[in-house]
């Protein structure tokens, strides 16, 4: 972290291409979901969306083991000490690899169970099982994927990951729609193009991923160092746990809740699976800011910890709430603008087109308090402190999202699963604040590593 310029200079310098690279990310999704609903029709957008919170569910303890890993990554950067870096990304990189194998081994053979149990309507059952078992048997390479972008984050680079996500979304622009419709004389694939399509984009991006970063002689270079240092080491391997365990909870937790919120619009039928599925892409664009701010807040904290400047911590934070405000901010009025627009390249059903916007209004304003709880908790996770921010966020989300939403949908329909979000996110922004306020800031902060 530079000190050379204005905090939210360099906070735009370092937020900018990662929101781009999360732009892309999504946007291979988006591509996906419009291809499948525009030239497959609403029951395969409806099959892929089922399968959105059994990702979100894997991927929880990538996002805890790159949280995990990016903090004391930051902080031996912001230490010099390259090797001890490289050490952690090794002993993270293991683990997850591992990890991967288990979910691609179950996923291959227990994949239609798992849409069964979710309630999948009948008419999708078989689409949304091929969709799902592609996905989970090549959880090995997407999983490195997005642990090498977090931990890359953790010596300061968010322009590599932007290549490789650019890189990403170009083979999905051509591949999806060849396997739909069979071009070059390749089969035709249904709405399991979209999940094949995304296998091979995996393994490509990887592949130029570790020659890029080797010519480049990247820090986290794919190297003998890093094999040597993919090893289960235990006390690297604790500390990463520290603070990956409880925010991979905290991501499970959501994604549970998540699959029983789908539980229930799936009894909607599969029109109200298909405005879900709508409803979930426009968020996630309009999240990547937010979530992009509180990730820098992090690094940016992290950084600060390891070079013994703590002092800084409370402007980053500060500096990390107007730019929610004005970005996240922003971009809600734009979303609530162009709402019909924008959910129109995923719908062309006149009725369900309606529902999805009736529900995007209902939650969209809600990522401002989200984006704002997240700084609060990712500052406090780059000092170690994980625990009590990851409890006020699973509270807000047992004791508020779920109940909110069971009793409401009973009540006034599916738009009350979409009241449940705001409910969530505004408890757990006044929680994060309230902790950080009067309990974190008048702690001791002191260097993990």
């Amino acid at each position: 972290m530079t000190t050379a310029r204005p905090l939210w200079q360099a906070y735009l310098a370092f937020l900018m291409p990662m929101m781009l690279s999360n732009v892309l990310q999504a946007l291979f999704g988006t591509i996906n979901g419009i291809y499948l609903g525009q030239m497959i029709g609403v029951d395969a957008l409806a099959a892929a969306s089922i399968f959105f919170p059994m990702m979100f569910f894997f991927i929880s303890f990538i996002i805890g083991l790159g949280a995990g890993s990016s903090v004391l990554i930051g902080q031996a950067w912001g230490a010099r000490a390259v090797g001890k870096a490289k050490a952690i990304a090794g002993t993270t990189l293991a683990l997850t690899l591992l990890g991967g194998c288990v979910i691609a081994i179950g996923g291959g053979v227990f994949a239609r169970d798992l849409m069964m149990a979710l309630a999948t309507p009948p008419n999708i059952l078989d689409a949304a099982t091929d969709y799902a078992r592609i996905m989970m048997i090549t959880m090995p390479a997407t999983f490195t994927f997005l642990l090498a972008t977090a931990m890359m984050r953790g010596v300061g680079d968010t322009v590599t990951p932007l290549w490789a996500l650019a890189i990403s979304t170009l083979i999905g622009l051509v591949v999806t729609p060849a396997l739909i419709r069979g071009w070059f004389g390749l089969p035709q694939f249904g709405v399991a193009s979209a999940a094949i399509a995304s296998a091979i984009s995996a393994v490509v991006t990887l592949l130029w991923l570790g020659v890029h970063m080797r010519r480049m002689n990247h820090p986290l270079a794919p190297d003998a160092a890093l094999l040597r240092a993919m090893r289960l080491d235990r006390e690297l391997l604790g500390k990463v746990l520290r603070i990956g365990v409880p925010t991979a909870v905290q991501m499970v937790v959501m994604s549970l809740a998540e699959i029983v919120l789908l539980g229930i619009v799936n009894r909607f039928g599969s029109d109200a699976t298909a405005a879900y599925g709508a409803v979930n892409q426009v968020l996630s664009y309009v999240q990547f800011p937010a979530i992009s701010i509180a990730i820098t807040a992090s690094i940016f904290a992290a950084q600060a910890i390891g070079a013994g400047q703590t002092g800084r911590i409370g402007a980053i934070v500060r500096t990390g709430i107007w730019l929610n405000l004005l970005l996240t901010g922003g971009l809600v009025a734009l979303g609530y603008l162009l709402s019909r627009i924008i959910i129109g390249l995923f719908i062309t059903n006149p009725e369900v087109l309606d529902l999805a916007q009736t529900l995007l209004f209902i939650v969209l304003w809600s990522t401002v308090p989200f984006g704002m709880a997240g700084v609060f908790s990712a500052t406090m996770r780059a000092s170690g402190t994980v625990l009590v921010p990851t409890l006020l966020s699973i509270l807000a989300i047992v004791a508020v999202e779920v109940p909110v939403a069971m009793v409401l949908s009973h009540r006034i329909g599916v738009e009350g699963v979409w009241i449940a979000y705001p409910a969530a996110f505004c408890t757990m922004m006044v929680l994060q604040m309230a902790f950080y306020l009067m309990v974190w800031r008048k702690r001791e902060i002191k260097r993990l590593i």
